[in-house]
């Protein structure tokens, strides 16, 4: 009888008991490791102090590396067990510029060595390889949409992470989202003595951002484009001969994305148009996907977490954007909130950051470990769901 056959006469109430006292025989090590990140914020794809941290954690449990690395050098691949059902937890630990860990990654990145480490200890009970894959950049780049392309998700059946907040919320969405940097060239002239000689960059990029808020009315239900000019100009009696632009697009689906993105460079280029301007359009990064959120998974994830005293929300509204996305829509996965007390603040903000290390988001931490683990334990000991998981199949 095999490891997977023994582990469904287990009792869920004893694997429970060994995921919890296995987060609670780490918690000084998880909960150090979120202190530490919190304390000494890194930007993305600089992570190389918050890597290093993760790392050494998971050696000290035992994990392996795998010989093949991905590319970016804050990126890593580990693994625990030899299951043919494959769990991965994807720690993020990437800061905001100038206001930290807003967006609670050393939460997220915590929570999913917690739950990776809880898994460890049932991995051969259960007959699953407990995979970790620490994926930078999700702030900027989007460093999970690189590791797929890698192939470092190809032997995944399905793919974790709990998301720092306010609340306790499960089965939510995002928008797809994608961002450009854009650069209008013209020539330059003195805009008293010569200026017919000039050809304004700025009035390519005027004509641009008019062109964008009248596109507003036919785009997409849902969705969202934002420019900001970042140059137009350096004296006010010179032409500009240079005008540069950030744009980001958001939508409720990826297809929409890019009806939106077609719209949007036909209105760039409509201002190099009409200004005489060349435009060049350079892609910030990767593309995000929206969520899919597998609905086996959000309700163990749900039940396990009410079980602990915590009132999870179902709500399956798009909130922000993620690179986690890109990863549901090749592999199931779950992204839940897990919520502590921010006394009202609002993600992206240095009041948000501020409760990063409290009490609460300790708790968020251990106890959203506990949550995915429970919910990987779930379909990792019900037949049906890990047949499907091994087919790739989808719950929804």
């Amino acid at each position: 009888m095999n490891a997977g056959v023994d582990s469904l006469h287990a009792t869920l109430d004893s694997l429970h008991a060994t995921l919890d006292s296995t987060v609670q025989r780490w918690r000084t090590e998880i909960l150090d490791l979120s202190h530490a990140i919190h304390a000494d914020p890194e930007l993305g794809g600089e992570e190389y102090r918050a890597v290093k941290r993760v790392q050494e954690l998971f050696r000290k449990a035992g994990f392996t590396f795998d010989e093949e690395q991905p590319a970016q050098p804050t990126a890593f691949s580990a693994r625990y067990g030899s299951g043919e059902l494959v769990v991965a937890l994807c720690v993020e630990y990437d800061a905001l510029p100038d206001i930290g860990h807003a967006c609670g990654h050393n939460v997220n990145a915590a929570g999913a060595v917690g739950a990776a480490l809880a898994l460890a200890a049932v991995a051969r009970e259960l007959d699953i390889t407990v995979k970790v894959l620490g994926t930078p950049a999700e702030e900027t780049t989007g460093g999970k949409v690189d590791l797929i392309e890698e192939g470092f998700f190809d032997d995944v059946s399905l793919a974790m992470m709990v998301h720092a907040g306010a609340a306790d919320v499960v089965g939510g969405s995002s928008l797809a989202m994608s961002m450009w940097e854009v650069l209008f060239e013209g020539r330059p002239a003195h805009a008293a003595a010569a200026p017919s000689e000039g050809v304004n960059a700025l009035d390519a990029l005027v004509v641009a951002q008019l062109a964008i808020a009248l596109a507003r009315q036919q785009l997409p239900a849902g969705s969202v484009v934002s420019l900001i000019v970042t140059e137009g100009g350096s004296a006010v009696n010179v032409i500009p001969e240079r005008a540069r632009a950030s744009v980001e697009m958001r939508a409720p689906g990826i297809g929409q994305l890019r009806l939106i993105q077609d719209k949007v460079r036909r209105c760039l280029e409509a201002g190099a148009l009409a200004s005489g301007c060349t435009v060049q359009v350079t892609p910030k990064g990767n593309d995000y996907a929206e969520l899919r959120q597998d609905p086996f998974l959000s309700q163990a994830y749900r039940e396990a977490m009410q079980a602990k005293g915590r009132d999870v929300a179902f709500n399956a509204d798009p909130v922000a954007s993620t690179d986690m996305g890109n990863v549901s829509q090749v592999v199931p996965s779950i992204h839940p909130v897990v919520g502590y007390d921010v006394r009202g603040a609002a993600h992206h903000t240095a009041e948000f950051a501020a409760f990063g290390a409290s009490a609460g988001a300790d708790a968020a931490v251990l106890e959203g470990s506990f949550g995915l683990a429970a919910a990987a334990t779930a379909v990792a000991r019900d037949p049906e769901q890990r047949r499907r998981l091994l087919r790739g199949g989808r719950d929804n």
